[in-house]
């Protein structure tokens, strides 16, 4: 397995000059394998897990549940494809279960997001049905805590 690639994943965030040390190599051992690994499609770059909580006032973050009836010859990818382009969205997933798609979205309102729901992406022939669910509180990101230490002692609070 590709060493930095283990870091990547198992460890801590690392800088190239840390990985060198951890993995014993040089710098340009690390850069190489950074390089194979863009190369491959494997690694797609670096992104900072921001805290939601404490982020722009009026960001909104929303899970869109999207039904399609799938192409012939396409099936669920063109749509993936199209729907992934908008600007607005994160992340679109193909879900098994009651959906087909999964699509994270963000807007600076809520007016925002249900606009670009209801004129931009339901609008599109062949979807279905969406359900939107806008998020209210984010507790973990990308295997980060969110919440302070303080608000967090561990254990429930007991009434009698």
């Amino acid at each position: 397995m590709n060493g930095v690639f283990k870091l990547l994943t198992e460890g801590e965030p690392l800088d190239e000059s840390q990985m060198a040390e951890v993995l014993g190599v040089s710098i340009d051992d690390v850069r190489a394998q950074l390089t194979e690994l863009k190369d491959a499609g494997i690694f797609l770059g670096w992104r900072p897990v921001l805290n939601p909580n404490v982020q722009e006032e009026n960001a909104v973050r929303a899970v869109i549940e999207v039904k399609i009836t799938p192409e012939r010859d396409g099936g669920f990818n063109r749509f993936a494809d199209r729907i992934s382009r908008f600007d607005e969205v994160d992340s679109c997933h193909l879900m098994s279960g009651g959906y087909d798609l999964l699509v994270f979205v963000h807007g600076s309102s809520l007016q925002k997001v249900a606009a670009f729901v209801s004129e931009r992406l339901s609008t599109i022939e062949g979807i279905l049905s969406t359900a939107t669910h806008f998020l209210l509180r984010s507790y973990k990101e990308q295997g980060y805590m969110l919440t302070q230490k303080d608000e967090d002692s561990g254990r429930l609070d007991v009434t009698p």
